[in-house]
């Protein structure tokens, strides 16, 4: 969805500029009853995927591509206005490309989003040092190895990691309790967690850098 906005805004960027060269006359009063009419078809729609926006990336890309429709034609509107009334036939390419910029602003976000989802980063909601944090404080557990954090979807996260516990395998409930942590503190749907009385893996060195939030393996 972003590739084909980013295409879109390209597009309207090119015939802009074209315009610029050799300006054409404009039906003022057609343009404008046809945009007025996409604004509220546009807009309703927009509305309608606002709420999931927030948390599901593939409804981020429908709002955008819906408000990015909407804001084209609220600018067709006003440029065909001012057009009619002033005689500013550079009014409708200066238009077109203030639009292709806002629209640009909006959809690089969505687009960079894709491939951090894409190239399984650690998705930006989550704060991976609060979850290492947050296992390594479970009863029992002394270190924390081989910790994945990814996004399996738009919406769904997975974790696993290897726990360090001294004392002994823990039992059902302990897994059960860390599990419903993970969700309830980092909506972290699908969790799966190895204990060993020793550390398996090499683990980091404390003093190192914090993790790179783009790096879903972080030993």
């Amino acid at each position: 969805n972003s590739l084909l906005l980013l295409v879109a805004i390209g597009s309207l960027a090119w015939a802009a500029i074209g315009r610029f060269a050799a300006p054409q006359p404009i039906a003022t009063g057609t343009v404008m009853t046809v945009a007025a009419i996409g604004i509220v078809v546009n807009g309703a729609s927009a509305l309608l995927f606002l709420r999931g926006s927030h948390v599901d990336l593939n409804a981020r890309g429908a709002f955008l591509h819906m408000a990015a429709d909407a804001a084209v034609s609220a600018g067709v509107v006003v440029a065909a206005a001012l057009t009619a009334w002033l005689g500013w036939t550079w009014l409708d390419p200066a238009a077109s490309l203030a639009i292709a910029v806002v629209i640009l602003l909006g959809t690089w976000g969505l687009f960079r989003d894709s491939l951090h989802l894409m190239f399984d980063g650690v998705p930006t909601t989550i704060d991976l040092d609060a979850v290492r944090a947050e296992l390594a404080a479970l009863p029992g557990v002394a270190r924390v190895t081989d910790l994945h954090v990814w996004a399996t979807g738009t919406t769904d996260v997975a974790l696993t990691a290897h726990l360090a516990m001294p004392g002994g395998h823990p039992d059902d409930a302990f897994f059960r309790g860390a599990a419903d942590r993970m969700r309830e503190r980092f909506a972290i749907g699908h969790v799966t967690l190895q204990a060993t009385r020793e550390t398996l893996m090499t683990p980091c060195d404390a003093d190192v850098a914090a993790p790179e939030q783009h790096a879903s393996h972080v030993h």
